[in-house]
């Protein structure tokens, strides 16, 4: 993904047909790959909770476009979520 595809608008459909708009707000690379940081466009911001952000890995389908997949793997996602909240972590204290 190329830093013109950040905040874009995507739309994911979920197993029930459903479909969900996200804003792209980060891609970042951890061990070699790429991931897309997604935020829900619906979600309400709430003073309690931090916004749930959705990580997705980002691969190459056989025309070359970029397609967003669900990390399946339980380490692979703690250590693209722990990449992702230093990144957070030190933009906020920038």
């Amino acid at each position: 993904m190329t830093d013109e595809e950040r905040d874009e608008i995507v739309v994911l459909t979920d197993e029930d047909d459903v479909e969900h708009e996200f804003t792209v707000v980060d891609v970042i690379e951890v061990e070699g790959s790429e991931y897309a940081v997604l935020l829900p466009m619906d979600q309400e911001p709430c003073e309690e909770d931090e916004e749930e952000a959705i990580i997705l890995r980002v691969e190459s389908d056989e025309d070359g476009e970029d397609v967003l997949v669900e990390i399946e793997d339980e380490d692979e996602w703690e250590r693209v979520a722990q990449a992702w909240e230093e990144i957070a972590e030190d933009e906020g204290d920038a």
